[in-house]
C-alpha cells in the first residue's frame, strides 16, 4: 500500500505541472498494481488495481467532476451457445449461435452509472459496458441474437467472467483515480488490456492502455502445455492413469 501511495504522489506531482503548451489536451497517466498474474495450483483469484491521475492543460483543474471509464479484458474467442428444448419427450439441442469476438474475461467500472456517462456511439466504438461488446455473431436475426446475447451475459456474469461496477472509480480531487477489479479463479490464460477512458459530455476525450499477462506456471504450466503440444500422448497418458488409478483402488477394496 506504501507503494501505491508513493505511485499516486508522484502522478499528482506530474498532472499539476504545467505543460509546454495551452492548447493541449487532458492526458491520462496509469498504472496497475501488477503487470503479470500467475496461476497456481493454490489460485482462487485476483485484486487488480488500476490507478492513476489525470494531467490536464496548464494545470487548470476543473470544478467538474470528470467521468472516467475502466476496461479490463481478456483474449477474444469464438464461442457457440447452444439452446435445449423438447421434443418428442426429450431434451435437444434445438438452436444455436456463434459468437466469434467474445472476450474470455470483461470487466468494466465507471465513475457514474453508464447510460449517463457516455453517449451511445462512443460507448459502441469503444466498447464501454455489457450493452455495447461487439461479440460478432454468426446469423443475421436480430430476435435470435438478442436472446442468445442475453443468455451469453447471463452465464459470464455468473461466473464471474463478465462484470460491470458503475460508480465504483474513486476519484481524489478530481485528478487521482483508482478502482479496483476482481480477477475470478476461473479467467482464462492470454494476454489482457487495462484501457482507462476519460470522458466528457458523452464522449471519450482522451485514453490510456498497458498490457497484462495472465498465464500458468509452476506443474500447471506444464500440465498445459503438454495437453496444448502433444494432445494424443496427453490424453492417452491420462487414460492410463486413470486405468491405474482405478486397478489400485480394486486392489484396495479387495483386501478389506
Amino acid at each position: 500500500m506504501r507503494g501505491v501511495v508513493a505511485a499516486l504522489c508522484l502522478v499528482l506531482a506530474v498532472a499539476t505541472a504545467h505543460p509546454a503548451t495551452a492548447a493541449a489536451p487532458a492526458r491520462l497517466i496509469t498504472d496497475i498494481s501488477q503487470n503479470r498474474i500467475d496461476i497456481v495450483y493454490t489460485f482462487k483469484g485476483a485484486e487488480l488495481l488500476v490507478f492513476g491521475a489525470i494531467q490536464y492543460p496548464r494545470g487548470s483543474v476543473p470544478d467538474e467532476r470528470p467521468g472516467l471509464a475502466i476496461v479490463v479484458r481478456g483474449p477474444a474467442e469464438p464461442i457457440t451457445l447452444r439452446k435445449k428444448g423438447r421434443v418428442a419427450g426429450i431434451w435437444i439441442n434445438t438452436d444455436s449461435v456463434r459468437f466469434e469476438t467474445a472476450p474470455g474475461f470483461y470487466a468494466v467500472a465507471t465513475s457514474a452509472p453508464i447510460h449517463a456517462l457516455v453517449d451511445e456511439r462512443n460507448a459502441t466504438i469503444w466498447e464501454i459496458g455489457l450493452d455495447y461488446l461487439q461479440l460478432s455473431p454468426t446469423t443475421s436475426d436480430g430476435a435470435t441474437v438478442a436472446e442468445f446475447t442475453r443468455g451469453l451475459v447471463d452465464l459470464r456474469r455468473r461466473s464471474g467472467l463478465w462484470s460491470e461496477q458503475e460508480g465504483r472509480i474513486g476519484i481524489t480531487q478530481n485528478i487521482l483515480y483508482q478502482a479496483r477489479i476482481i480477477i475470478p479463479s476461473a479467467v482464462p490464460v492470454g494476454a489482457y488490456t487495462a484501457e482507462i477512458y476519460l470522458i466528457r459530455h458523452g464522449k471519450v476525450i482522451a485514453r490510456a492502455a498497458t498490457p497484462i499477462t495472465i498465464d500458468k506456471s509452476g506443474f500447471e504450466r506444464w500440465v498445459y502445455l503438454a495437453a496444448q503440444d502433444h494432445g494424443l500422448a496427453y490424453g492417452l497418458f491420462a487414460v492410463a492413469l486413470a486405468l491405474l488409478a482405478g486397478w489400485v483402488a480394486g486392489l484396495v477394496v479387495r483386501r478389506n
